[in-house]
């Protein structure tokens, strides 16, 4: 029995070593897209804040926490409490001028919804490349300032130290301007064809 009850002891504290492990790879991993959201937000509109908030069992009615390398002490005490099996969501927080209102996805308008997943998709990026990226028609609601940050943003992707490719469909100039090469596909005789396009001087 004294045999039995050690080994369901370290089974135990095994079990609660890789749970713990298991949460402080989560919040890390979160912290850091969190903070490159912010980074990205910040990019693709100069003026606007953005971020993302971990939302647990305990915010019900109340603020979602913050978990990022911004926090005051306190903010960070309560953060390193926290457990996956309290986690119920991920909070997006965003505004668009210095002083201007806070806004929550569900209040935000098509393409203002676009930027916010555009900046977590390169959030992510950033934390995890990948070989390259293709997106259908990303610009598609965006104004021409957002499609010029947006296409701005991509070309340093593509021409950082840890290049990626991006393959984009658009019916917009901001891409094609910064696009290394440019490809048209037509209809002809109820078939696509595909062509090299060049681009001007």
């Amino acid at each position: 029995k004294t045999e039995l009850d050690d080994g369901a002891a370290k089974i135990k504290e095994l079990i609660e070593a890789l749970d713990q492990q298991k949460d402080e790879a989560i919040l890390r991993t979160f912290s850091n897209v969190a903070k490159h959201f912010s980074e990205v937000f910040k990019e693709i509109v100069p003026l606007g804040k953005g971020q993302l908030l971990m939302r647990t069992s305990a915010d019900r009615g109340g603020a979602a926490a913050a978990v990022d390398d911004d926090l005051d002490d306190s903010q960070a005490a309560s953060s390193s409490k926290l457990k996956v099996n309290d986690f119920e969501g991920v909070q997006v927080k965003v505004s668009f001028t210095p002083t201007g209102e806070v806004y929550l996805m569900s209040q935000l308008s098509g393409g203002q919804k676009a930027l916010v997943a555009l900046s977590i998709i390169f959030a992510i990026q950033r934390c995890d490349p990948a070989p390259f990226y293709l997106f259908d028609e990303l610009d598609q609601a965006l104004d021409s300032t957002y499609r010029a940050a947006v296409a701005a943003m991509i070309q340093r992707q593509a021409n950082s130290d840890a290049a990626t490719q991006f393959i984009t469909t658009t019916f917009r100039p901001e891409l094609v301007k910064v696009a290394s090469k440019c490809y048209g596909i037509s209809l002809q005789n109820k078939n696509s064809n595909i062509h090299v396009l060049g681009k001007p001087d």
